[in-house]
């Protein structure tokens, strides 16, 4: 597969995915090298002069009114990184670290930066030799930027901090060492460089959103299934309906649904069984349609700041110009990833209300309790409604936006941050249990559409439907629900036949 070229400008989700994700290689746009040198040179000139320039002949936050000699300059670098290293608790996922570093070199190579082409070059070459650091998790505030988490893959870089190199956890020095690589040594401003930006939120954050993308079509799959399953009035899905009020995602799955429920002889028409449906069914397209939304706006702010300069101070050698701005501050992103968790949580929290319809006697229209012959020796579902619940009522805990609080750090020189880390790192928990509670619909579904005798399913419901019963079948009485859940999860996370709907939805 081609490398993808990078230049600080246009890496798009989809080109970043294939970097963490499939391991695809990267290398660095030719355009760019100039801007990286004249800014390099700009950095230099101002050390030989010994000008007062923050980070440059500085300390940092609250040390900025601390000169630096140029000859500990190197010194001060790697002091930077080692007391930065402040991290602390699980490390990172590697597809994540992938994405942080491709981050970190695509910003970098904007020229804005005042970075050696070497040191963004051998960036460049840990992520192609698939050297990993280990990086926890947990240990930034999302402004200055993600300096401790950050600060863990340069570790690495100096030859220090631990890495992941064939599928084995090495010290720093060692996994360079088998990697063919040895490690650097960072002089004026690069090390700050390095730190100095929101790279570990946008990774985060990024993977979250590009799988919130996946979830948003299979969602609209599923919860076509249950309409089959409790056999659902099709009439409040009609195009004239979601066009007068002209809301794009709205429409756009109330398409959807058409096009999944095309032929289904398992729905129904208002007045044939009852006037009109509960919300959970009668509204798919209003809420599901207002994640949808979300999701692409979200995404758009997210390749914004992929290709963003967010380090500080920024260079501009045209002018000799250098400015210490605040283009590390998370704000931007901290807020679009509690968007995002708000997003993905509704997807669960309405797919759970459709769960409690299909296993409550009351509301299936006709299918025994909990979805299972000889009720009371046999629970069936009825627990598999209480763990969705359970991870719903979590999502509404996660859901709290991070980005409402703010603590002052470095002696009130950095006087409000943005919490944006840990606002990606909750929206990806949200992610997890939504997947798990569409996972349980799937399977109750299924479960509810065979007790019907499977009339005969929509076109694109079908396909779904027909892929999941290739390995599961209608459960008679009492088993090991966990392991069926788990496998039912895993179609709501595989993108194999979903490309085959997504090819039906959009001929």
């Amino acid at each position: 597969m081609n490398k993808i070229k990078i230049n600080g400008y246009d890496l798009s989700l989809k080109d970043f995915m294939k970097v963490a994700r499939e391991y695809v290689e990267v290398e660095l746009d030719e355009n760019a090298f100039e801007k990286i040198k004249s800014s390099r040179m700009l950095v230099e000139k101002y050390v030989n002069e010994e000008k007062i320039v923050y980070g440059i002949t500085t300390g940092f936050g609250k040390f900025s009114d601390v000169f630096i000699e140029k000859e500990e300059a190197k010194k001060l670098q790697e002091n930077l990184i080692m007391s930065h290293s402040c991290g602390v608790g699980n490390p990172l996922s590697e597809e994540e670290v992938r994405g942080v570093m491709l981050l970190r070199a695509n910003a970098l190579s904007k020229g804005y930066s005042g970075i050696r082409l070497e040191i963004i070059e051998f960036l460049i070459e840990m992520i192609n030799k698939r050297v990993h650091p280990i990086i926890p998790e947990k240990g930034s505030l999302g402004a200055s930027g993600d300096l401790a988490p950050l600060s863990h893959m340069v570790l690495v870089m100096l030859g220090k901090g631990e890495a992941i190199y064939k599928g084995n956890r090495l010290n720093g020095i060692e996994a360079l060492k088998q990697a063919g690589l040895s490690p650097i040594t960072l002089t004026s401003k690069e090390g700050l460089a390095l730190i100095n930006g929101t790279q570990v939120m946008t990774a985060i954050g990024g993977i979250v959103a590009y799988d919130a993308l996946h979830l948003s079509l299979i969602a609209d799959v599923v919860a076509s299934l249950t309409v089959e399953a409790l056999n659902g009035i099709v009439d409040a899905y009609d195009e004239r309906i979601h066009i007068a009020r002209g809301q794009i995602g709205q429409i756009e799955v109330a398409k959807r649904l058409r096009l999944l429920l095309k032929n289904s002889k398992m729905i129904s028409h208002q007045g044939e069984l009852r006037v009109q449906d509960a919300y959970t069914l009668r509204c798919i397209p209003q809420i599901h349609g207002a994640s949808k939304d979300s999701i692409n706006y979200i995404i758009e702010k997210i390749e914004i700041e992929m290709n963003a300069a967010t380090d500080n101070p920024l260079i501009f050698p045209e002018t000799e110009d250098v400015f210490s701005g605040g283009n590390f501050h998370g704000q931007p992103m901290a807020l679009v990833f509690d968007f995002l968790a708000i997003a993905l949580s509704e997807y669960a929290n309405v797919s759970e209300r459709r769960l409690e319809r299909l296993v409550n006697p009351a509301l299936n229209n006709g299918l025994p309790a909990f979805l299972v012959k000889d009720g009371g020796l046999n629970s069936g579902f009825m627990i598999v409604q209480y763990s969705a619940a359970s991870l719903v009522s979590e999502n509404k805990i996660l859901a709290h936006p991070a980005s409402v609080d703010s603590i002052p750090s470095s002696a009130n020189q950095e006087d409000h941050v943005s919490m944006g880390t840990i606002g990606a790192r909750k929206a990806r928990d949200v992610l997890f249990n939504a997947q798990n509670v569409l996972g349980m619909e799937l399977m109750a579904a299924c479960q509810g559409i065979d007790l019907r005798n499977n009339k005969m399913l929509g076109i694109g419901t079908e396909l779904l439907y027909n892929e999941v019963r290739k390995t599961t079948s209608v459960i008679e009485k009492d088993m090991v629900m966990y392991e069926e859940i788990n496998t039912f999860v895993e179609f709501i996370k595989s993108s194999s036949i979903l490309e085959e709907i997504e090819k039906y939805i959009n001929k």
